[in-house]
């Protein structure tokens, strides 16, 4: 019996979350990747879903839109994503594009960090890590049909 928020599932998936958290500094840091974790993964879902607005983006990577366009403007003076204005629903949205360096860097990092991740996975049972991934999956969706999340 869960007589304790720390008894739940819910603190065991926070806790996880800020030790993954936790070593993504520490890598990016080691290897002076000239980026933060929250801009690798801007650069990545910017890789998987070209031509994005910012509202949009914001509810990809979980992080309010004040949060988004912060870091939108720091990897833009960078020079790893331009931004172009557009329509959308009948609204002027600004649209970001990776560039070119954006993808280099990206792909700079991925190499970088790879030997860490794969290092992790390897203490761990294929499908094991099947199975985490697929639970989380599924809890994230039980969580978003119950929470009204605003971004």
């Amino acid at each position: 019996m869960q007589n304790h928020f720390t008894d739940t599932i819910f603190y065991q998936i926070e806790l996880t979350a800020k030790y993954c958290k936790l070593l993504g500094q520490q890598v990016f840091e080691k290897y002076k990747a000239g980026i933060t974790p929250e801009e690798f993964s801007v650069l990545d879902t910017l890789i998987c879903t070209p031509q994005v607005c910012q509202r949009d983006l914001a509810k990809l990577i979980l992080k309010d839109r004040a949060n988004t366009g912060k870091i939108l403007d720091s990897l833009e003076k960078k020079g790893f994503i331009t931004r172009k204005l557009s329509i959308k629903n009948n609204r002027p949205v600004k649209i970001a594009e990776i560039t070119q360096a954006g993808i280099d860097k990206a792909e700079e990092v991925t190499e970088k960090i790879k030997p860490h991740l794969t290092a992790v996975k390897e203490k761990i049972d294929k499908s094991d890590i099947a199975k985490v991934s697929d639970l989380l999956k599924e809890l994230r969706e039980v969580l978003n049909e119950t929470l009204k999340i605003q971004i």
